[in-house]
């Protein structure tokens, strides 16, 4: 009976989270596509550009929202629910401290920015309008991921995943509608983005202000202890999306010498479908996480590491079915994002499509594991796998890889580094000195 509630729980927390979460990496991806048939290679490569920057703010959201509900759901299955309150008190407190220092960033640096991450004359004048208001609105991104987070974890996970495809929806429609019936460019682009978590957040009201919730606001003051454990729980979300970031940019660098804008934009269409793809996976990790912390929290160690083997087959079979569908689809994937016809374009982004999603599987397994190793207060492994995986191995190796083979080089940068952390992450699984603390091993 108990198996059969855990499965139950299992397919309803992830389903609605998988939904969820590809909304949202709706996001960017309804941008690539609205900006390359509005603004042509261009605009496509300005918005490249501009992703990492995305990736910070929704890398410091999560880290916020997974940190804070991580604590959350272990002191709520624990009934301390005093703790409850001051945890998503000083959550919030985060939340105003990031979102001064981002907007204060759009407001002044978003012109030097823009040419630190090498916007050409071409370019340059596109990306820093994205940049300016990507940054204005980053304390709508901030405050609607960690709302969902809370809220998922707080037994709502139907209302998380309502609110962010709401949201999505919701930016691909004024996508549509900003950059072509209002001719309004990219900042078009950048406004429908903007305005998708205000509209999220809005969803999610009844369940934050109303009597479900089981957190509330209460008069604390800021707590080194609660924001340090805050902060380390959240840390590996911020470094997968920071690192992505960082990556990009590394990426983007390298293929400006060799390949131009045209390479730039070729990019931009693999990194964005890549979006799309650790959003999946994302979702099956923040859906499992309430349950693996859940059952952490009471002692109950066989059942967490069960829901972990259900995620991993989920995301296995969704790996296959994935690649399977850019290896034989890879040319008419390429052709939507091509509006120009560009064929130097369309020969670069069909080979990187079948040769850079070799990694899916690898990615998949690192990140659902960072996500667990965080849900049993185990964050120190969570930050190895995270850091090497989006730091340390992948950066050299891209310009090792780069240099040996060039464009092929690149393209097989992130299938060997994600190998090679999933090799890791194995051993470190398996391994029982790690647990030595718990009964998990």
């Amino acid at each position: 009976m108990m198996q059969q509630s855990l499965i139950r729980n299992f397919i309803r927390y992830t389903t609605l989270s998988v939904l969820g979460t590809f909304g949202v990496s709706c996001y960017i991806l309804a941008d690539t596509f609205f900006v390359s048939k509005g603004l042509g290679t261009n605009g496509l490569a300005a918005l490249n550009l501009a992703i990492p920057v995305y990736n910070f703010i929704h890398g410091t959201g999560l880290m916020l929202g997974m940190g804070g509900a991580t604590r959350f759901s272990i002191c709520k299955s624990q009934g301390r629910q005093e703790e409850v309150h001051r945890i998503y008190t000083n959550t919030i407190y985060l939340v105003i401290l990031f979102s001064a220092i981002f907007t204060l960033f759009g407001f002044f640096f978003s012109r030097r920015l823009t040419i630190l991450l090498g916007a050409d004359i071409g370019v340059r004048k596109m990306t820093e309008t994205y940049l300016r208001w990507l940054f204005l609105f980053s304390p709508a991104f901030i405050l609607n991921d960690v709302l969902l987070c809370f809220v998922r974890n707080d037994e709502s996970p139907h209302l998380s995943m309502i609110a962010m495809l709401i949201g999505s929806f919701s930016n691909i429609a004024l996508d549509y509608i900003f950059i072509f019936p209002m001719q309004m460019g990219i900042f078009g682009a950048i406004f429908a983005t903007g305005l998708s978590p205000i509209i999220s957040i809005i969803m999610l009201l009844p369940h934050w202000i109303g009597k479900r919730n089981t957190f509330h606001f209460v008069k604390t003051k800021m707590e080194a202890k609660t924001i340090k454990q805050d902060l380390s729980l959240g840390f590996p979300s911020l470094i997968a999306q920071l690192s992505s970031g960082i990556v990009m940019i590394v990426f983007n660098a390298i293929i400006l010498k060799l390949e131009g804008n045209t390479g730039i934009a070729a990019y931009g269409v693999i990194a964005n479908i890549s979006l799309v793809i650790v959003a999946v996976y994302t979702g099956i990790a923040q859906g499992v996480q309430p349950l693996i912390s859940t059952f952490y929290g009471i002692g109950n160690d066989k059942q967490a590491k069960t829901a972990l083997r259900y995620a991993m087959a989920t995301m296995l079979t969704i790996s296959c079915v994935v690649y399977l569908f850019i290896f034989v689809f890879a040319q008419p994937i390429t052709a939507v994002f091509n509006s120009e016809n560009n064929i130097a374009l369309q020969h670069i982004a069909i080979s990187g499509l079948k040769l850079y999603f070799l990694s899916v599987a690898f990615v998949g397994y690192n990140i659902i594991l960072a996500t667990f190793f965080t849900s049993v207060e185990k964050a120190l492994l969570a930050h190895v796998l995270s850091v090497l995986r989006g730091l340390i191995l992948i950066i050299p190796m891209a310009f090792f890889m780069s240099a040996l083979c060039g464009m092929t080089g690149i393209w097989l940068t992130c299938p060997i580094t994600e190998f090679l952390v999933t090799l890791l992450g194995f051993v470190i699984y398996r391994h029982p000195k790690p647990y030595s603390d718990l009964s998990i091993s």
